[in-house]
């Protein structure tokens, strides 16, 4: 799937990344808030979903953070994704609208927070430092410690430095499932272009979906160094740059801030006609 043909692409000549192709790797659902710009800017878009998000094995842990909702000082959400599925579950179980109203929101970055604002529950805290570490510094410095009690719904797999950190404060934390990721199928248009190597960049916006596109291009049989080192890198930010190093990968280029619009313009800054 492509969000531009080339005779569409065509019609950006002269944009900051006319004549590149990018492939964008993350969910379908989330694709088109770094796709539609970068199209903007002329690039031709590959649209290239690596993980795709399905239930906890099990609703229990869930269910039970939900019915006593109202004993947590703080719910912290890490992800767009997080918020939908915990206020999706939240809905579907019958949560009390009370607890949800009272209940005070932290979140990690600026998607999140938009997210949450838009369901109706702006976040109490956002950090400048738009990761786990910044939320920490956060709460450190918001006195967290014995007596607070902290809810954290998110991806099954995920870091587990905003848990380990607060738990040392002394705060109790209850970490929760709301979803699972696993391999999307891979388009097999798209592993051509990266066979044939007529791919200029590849876009990550997390670690675990660096490791999946990985995974993804060995499952079709492709070298996995040898696509890597024929494409240019983004990454969006220190944390994802780090799991990208750890899979033994350079990163040519970073957003300066942890956002998707950071992002683009970090893309279209480094890799514009010409450069």
């Amino acid at each position: 799937m492509t969000t531009d043909s080339p005779d569409s692409t065509s019609a950006h000549t002269g944009a900051p990344l006319s004549g590149r192709s990018v492939i964008v790797t993350r969910t379908l659902a989330q694709a088109h808030t770094l796709a539609e710009p970068l199209a903007s800017l002329g690039a031709e878009v590959l649209a290239f979903p690596v993980l795709e998000t399905v239930d906890p094995e099990d609703w229990g842990a869930l269910d039970s953070a939900i019915a006593n909702l109202a004993s947590y000082d703080w719910v912290v959400l890490t992800s767009t994704n997080g918020v939908e599925r915990f206020l999706r579950r939240f809905r579907a179980v019958g949560g009390s609208s009370d607890a949800i109203v009272g209940a005070k929101f932290a979140a990690v970055g600026s998607a999140t927070a938009a997210k949450l604002a838009r369901h109706g529950l702006p976040p109490a805290l956002v950090p400048t430092d738009f990761r786990a570490e910044g939320l920490v510094e956060a709460f450190r410095d918001m006195g967290a410690g014995p007596g607070w009690r902290v809810l954290i719904p998110r991806a099954e797999d995920a870091r587990e430095v905003l848990p380990e950190e607060l738990r040392a404060m002394g705060c109790a934390v209850d970490v929760v499932c709301v979803y699972r990721t696993q391999l999307a199928e891979a388009d097999p248009a798209i592993i051509e272009r990266l066979r044939v190597g007529s791919v200029d960049i590849v876009t990550f916006t997390s670690g675990a979906i660096a490791r999946g596109f990985v995974s993804a291009i060995e499952a079709s049989g492709l070298d996995a160094e040898q696509v890597m080192g024929q494409l240019a890198v983004a990454s969006i930010g220190p944390v994802t740059s780090d799991a990208i190093r750890e899979l033994g990968f350079a990163v040519d280029v970073e957003a300066t801030e942890s956002t998707m619009g950071s992002l683009v313009d970090a893309v279209a800054e480094r890799f514009s006609a010409g450069n």
